[in-house]
């Protein structure tokens, strides 16, 4: 097919703007934790969109912020990496806040070249007025012309049009990824971070940024079901209490609605054990980070 378009779009913004919902919204299916608390995504993760006429892989991408550990500082290198070799940007912000430092920081980091599409999500939430001063004041901090559109990830308003915004920028060529594709994650990863959207969702405020995932077992069974052992890490023995809860009934909470998305995600019945260990300055170690599986490169 020689008018087949395909490339990447890099989805980038500051932390709980709604990417990641996007993302699931744009495929039609969850592939990306979600949840109300900043920092859920914590590592670049593929999101493809495939059709007759294009392959649209968007690169989800963690919300920059300013660091206050090496986590932070990964999360953000994570985000900048992204930048490189896009057919185009997707800068994604909430349209019910006004721009601040950050938003500032994030316009300076995009290249100049690279085609950008100005996402105002959660249209939904703001009267016209307050809609159109705030797209003037976010357009105001580059000195090109911006295409902007108005989104809400979660009501669908604006997919359609935004998807064929990112498509005029795909160039002409063949796809990359299988059809049938639609994360570059395994069920595995995707699994460690259902459970830590879980916990996200549960946990008192104090608690979900120093909450850390990993799968110690994963194997499907002859049966159909896949078994899945894994140990939730905290960073204080205060917060390991509050994961556990009063006779287990926060871990069983947590374990409950994780095992539910991870069924709904894999399409198969699935036995969850959860434990809870701690491990104090976990975010602060680099060894650590790189055990739980964010890739923080080694200093020479």
């Amino acid at each position: 097919m020689t008018d087949f378009r395909a490339g990447f779009t890099a989805i980038i913004g500051r932390p709980n703007v709604g990417k990641s919902t996007l993302v699931n919204a744009l495929l039609g299916q969850k592939v990306a934790a979600v949840s109300p608390k900043a920092q859920t995504t914590r590592r670049r993760q593929l999101g493809i969109l495939t059709t007759e006429t294009y392959q649209l892989v968007f690169v989800d991408t963690p919300g920059i912020h300013a660091p206050r550990h090496k986590l932070g500082e990964y999360l953000n290198q994570e985000a900048n990496d992204a930048l490189e070799g896009m057919d185009s940007v997707l800068w994604l912000v909430d349209v019910t806040t006004d721009p601040g430092i950050d938003d500032a920081n994030i316009a300076a980091l995009i290249p100049s070249r690279t085609p950008l599409v100005l996402g105002l999500n959660k249209v939904d939430m703001v009267q016209a007025p307050a809609l159109t001063a705030r797209t003037d004041a976010y357009r105001a901090l580059f000195s090109r012309d911006v295409e902007s559109i108005a989104l809400s990830a979660t009501r669908g308003d604006g997919l359609p049009e935004l998807l064929n915004l990112l498509v005029a920028h795909l160039p002409v060529r063949e796809a990359e990824f299988d059809p049938d594709q639609v994360t570059d994650l395994y069920e595995k990863e995707i699994a460690a971070d259902l459970i830590r959207e879980a916990a996200l969702i549960n946990l008192r405020e104090e608690v979900p940024h120093g909450v850390a995932v990993r799968i110690d077992e994963f194997t499907e069974r002859e049966n159909g079901v896949a078994y899945i052992g894994a140990t939730l890490f905290v960073e204080r023995e205060s917060q390991k209490g509050i994961v556990i809860g009063e006779g287990a009934k926060m871990l069983k909470t947590i374990g409950s609605a994780a095992r539910k998305e991870i069924e709904a995600m894999g399409g198969h019945p699935v036995f969850l054990e959860l434990r809870v260990k701690v491990l104090k300055g976990w975010r602060d170690d680099e060894e650590w980070l790189r055990r739980f599986g964010y890739k923080i490169k080694k200093k020479r």
